[in-house]
């Protein structure tokens, strides 16, 4: 009788299961490691034991994996399914060698090169009972509980104390063929695997766990005793005409104010709680691109999260992801306005820092805030925080607020050489509790302060929020990139340290743009924001069911066959599927008669619906302006069609933050697919099939509005061409208010200052404002503008600045 079939081995495993909650890093392993089915497989574990291997046999069914138990039968041998680094680390005394253990890879390297054929996969798995960093000086709870070699009476207590947050990783497999054919099959190459192993289970360790925690109070005082820190505290005492005691007391203020105190037991007991709100609130999260992120980390990149910011709930569903896709969750730098008792020293133990809306003219809080926020990068904590500087309340991504990114950008300037990489991250929600509020803001109601009872009052309306989104967009490496930006920077640093260089700023700017760009790269579209994007283009935001659901599969086709960028997700499912969820969620109307079902959105609820619609209004942008020229034009040609997109593709880039790299090429695919479609056929020119026009009108109608913004700056600056930028702004938002009001335009950014400011600064990049003598393109721009309205809008906009004209 083998070991594991034995009744006293049994019986502790029966104990085990019972004390034992795991959780699978990550969810998928087939689909996210790329594993092969049709492959052998091994595990790999760093040291031997019995608990650890029982705990994997308990989930490796579940996962279609083999059992740990269950040994791997090669050309008739028969082979552990699990080979370790080490044995077990006796209770007294010292570990027996390692050459028995190095042995099985000596046996799996013989095997493969006896049989040619053979291509047995090496997976690690790591397996992490708790995941307490410890803190630079170590409690007597942490040695009890958490080491990396604990004995069987440590493993025991750990079992005991910390069985329900086990975490089983699984690591990318090593081909054992490769090594192989690439480097041999003797000693040395044992050796050698064993080694990496060693090399990964470190590291993995390390992305599980993070970095050891500093004592609160003797990281102050080593940043109060740094030389910048020294050098600010002195001239705050020089520039206020206080003792430098005092400045310091200051500087020790601003500190508390800021620093976070990560705990790692509220972690695990808010993990807990969070488990229970999000399957409270919504029917699951989806997640695309962690493994990617993960990999990061194993690389030993310094990882900087920059999401976009639709709610307060984002700060915990990242968190919440990261920790149990197995990576630690970051230092969050949160506005000052959150730091309200109880949620304010809660979320400082959860790891938020905070900070203040502005630094102006406080020069020793800067210093303190950069030196805390540096402290951060160099002991490699990874470090959230929110480029737009505030939540969305109009659905698009904000313009950026530079000040985090150049101080990070700072910090690699420094002398930084571990790999800095920004990662966009793209959330999403099928509802934000928020929006009622944000559609108030906008119409001129003053934003409340936070507070415990707005906690609560949130908590009263839980419910059925339908799914969530977490999208890990393209990373971006800060050398990598400076490097492309300014090819000599390290040498110029190197020149003058203290100078600050003439191309930062600029550099920051692009930086800042990139950022916001990947994230709406990795948008996902959801069943509401796809219903939303197709009513709100109707004219009552109704249509007949079975209409509403063929457009659904136009937008989906056009989504999947051409999809907008490799981190952008698209919801499964086709047209039908997604009304039905629409429905569910309460976001949609189904009113019957005796023709049939009309879906349509309530009007109490159509302004809070542009909110969803503007999440993923980038993704459908330019195949509707392709619409539009062709319902708009009785015959055009592509090389029109691709001209009109041209000239408005810059004003799209700027206010919806695309990255396009080829809309020539794009537009080209439109059209084909729309002619695959049968929605257009071309001979000289195209023309629209007369039994899919509406089609096509519904899909031009979500550019619509965008298009009316631009012909009132066009048309603006066709008649008053010495126009100041500043008077473009305001006049263009006066005759927005006065259109909007004529045709009913409801949405929230058509009225939206800010917007109009972000389309001036393009329009003088591009050369269209005063003393750039391009009054010929700005004629062309304005022809093509005013050709893609209906005639009742295009002759309002003209009237409004013929008046303006005249007045």
């Amino acid at each position: 009788m083998s070991k594991q079939d034995s009744l006293w081995f049994k019986s502790l495993r029966w104990l085990q299961k019972k004390l034992v909650h795991t959780i699978v890093v990550p969810q998928e392993p087939f689909k996210d490691l790329n594993l092969d089915p049709e492959k052998p497989l091994v595990y790999v574990m760093k040291t031997e034991s019995l608990s650890d291997i029982a705990a994997l046999s308990e989930i490796t069914g579940e996962l279609g994996l083999p059992s740990p138990y269950e040994p791997l039968e090669v050309e008739g041998r028969s082979t552990p399914r699990v080979v370790c680094l080490e044995g077990a680390k006796p209770l007294m005394g010292k570990r027996e060698s390692n050459e028995f253990f190095l042995s099985s890879f000596m046996d799996l390297l013989k095997a493969h090169k006896e049989s040619p054929d053979l291509d047995i996969q090496l997976v690690p798995v790591s397996l992490y009972w708790g995941r307490t960093p410890g803190k630079e000086d170590d409690t007597m709870k942490a040695a009890v509980l958490e080491r990396e070699n604990p004995t069987w009476l440590r493993k025991c207590l750990m079992i005991l104390f910390l069985g329900r947050h086990n975490f089983v990783q699984f690591s990318n497999s090593v081909s054992i063929r490769y090594m192989a054919d690439e480097h041999g099959t003797d000693k040395r190459i044992a050796h050698k695997l064993a080694r990496v192993a060693r090399v990964h289970f470190s590291r993995q360790r390390k992305v599980m766990t993070g970095p050891v925690l500093p004592k609160r109070q003797a990281l102050f005082h080593a940043l109060i005793n740094s030389e910048s820190l020294k050098r600010a505290i002195q001239e705050e005492a020089t520039s206020k005409k206080i003792s430098e005691v005092e400045a310091r007391a200051k500087a020790m203020e601003y500190l508390d104010e800021i620093a976070a105190d990560y705990s790692d037991s509220l972690v695990r007991i808010a993990e807990r709680f969070l488990t229970w709100l999000w399957n409270k609130l919504y029917k699951g999260i989806n997640i695309k691109g962690a493994e990617q992120i993960r990999q990061l980390h194993h690389d030993g990149h310094e990882i900087i999260y920059v999401p976009c910011h639709r709610s307060h709930m984002d700060y915990l569903l990242l968190s919440y992801i990261l920790y149990y896709q197995g990576m630690v969750p970051p230092h969050i730098a949160a506005g000052i306005n959150l730091n309200f008792w109880p949620a304010g020293p809660m979320f400082r133990r959860g790891g938020a820092f905070f900070i203040r809306r502005s630094f102006r003219g406080n020069k020793l809080y800067t210093a303190v805030f950069r030196e805390y926020l540096d402290q951060l990068f160099t002991k490699g904590y990874s470090v959230e925080y929110f480029t737009e500087g505030g939540r969305s309340r109009t659905g698009r991504l904000l313009a950026p607020k530079t000040g985090m990114i150049a101080m990070t950008l700072n910090s690699v300037l420094r002398g930084m050489e571990r790999p800095v990489t920004l990662v966009p991250v793209y959330l999403g929600y099928d509802h934000v509790m928020e929006v009622a509020t944000y559609h108030k803001e906008l119409s001129g109601k003053k934003k409340k302060k936070e507070s415990v009872w707005q906690v609560f009052g949130a908590l009263r309306k839980l419910g059925n929020f339908g799914q969530g989104y977490v999208n890990f967009g393209k990373p971006i490496t800060l050398h990598s990139f400076l490097n492309e930006q300014v090819p000599d920077w390290r040498e110029e640093i190197a020149s003058d340290p203290e100078q600050k260089p003439t191309w930062l700023t600029p550099v920051v700017n692009t930086l800042a743009n990139q950022v916001m760009t990947n994230i709406n790269d990795a948008a996902a579209v959801s069943s509401v924001t796809l219903t939303s994007l197709v009513l709100l283009a109707s004219e009552q935001n109704a249509l007949e069911r079975t209409q509403l659901e063929k457009q659904l599969d136009l937008y989906l086709k056009l989504l999947k066959d051409l999809p907008y960028t490799s981190y952008t997700s698209v919801v499964e499912g086709d047209g039908k599927q997604l009304v039905t969820q629409g429905l569910e969620l309460k976001k949609l109307q189904l009113d019957s008669d005796p023709l049939g079902d009309i879906v349509s959105i309530d009007e109490s609820i159509s302004i809070a619906m542009t909110y969803y619609r503007n999440n993923i209004i980038h993704l459908m942008i330019i195949p509707s302006l392709v619409a539009s020229c062709l319902t708009q034009h009785e015959r055009i040609t592509r090389d029109e069609i691709k001209a009109i997109i041209a000239d408005f593709y810059p004003l799209l880039e700027a206010e919806l933050f695309m990255g396009v790299e080829d809309t020539d090429k794009l537009v080209e695919q439109i059209l084909d697919l729309f002619i695959e479609q049968q929605l257009i056929r071309e001979d000289t020119g195209f023309s629209v099939v007369e039994t899919s026009i509406n089609q096509l009108l519904l899909l031009a109608g979500t550019v619509s509005e965008t298009l009316q913004r631009y012909a009132i700056i066009f048309n603006l600056l066709a008649d008053f061409p010495e126009m100041e930028r500043s008077d473009l702004e305001a006049e263009s938002h006066k005759l927005a208010k006065r259109l909007g009001a004529l045709h009913g335009i409801t949405a929230p950014e058509f009225y939206d200052k800010n917007l109009y400011r972000t389309l001036s600064v393009k329009l003088k990049d591009l050369g269209y404002l005063k003393d750039n003598g391009n009054k010929a393109d700005v004629e062309r721009v304005r022809a093509s503008a005013n050709g893609l309205l209906r005639s009742s809008v295009r002759q309002t906009i003209v009237d409004s600045v013929a008046a303006e004209r005249s007045a």
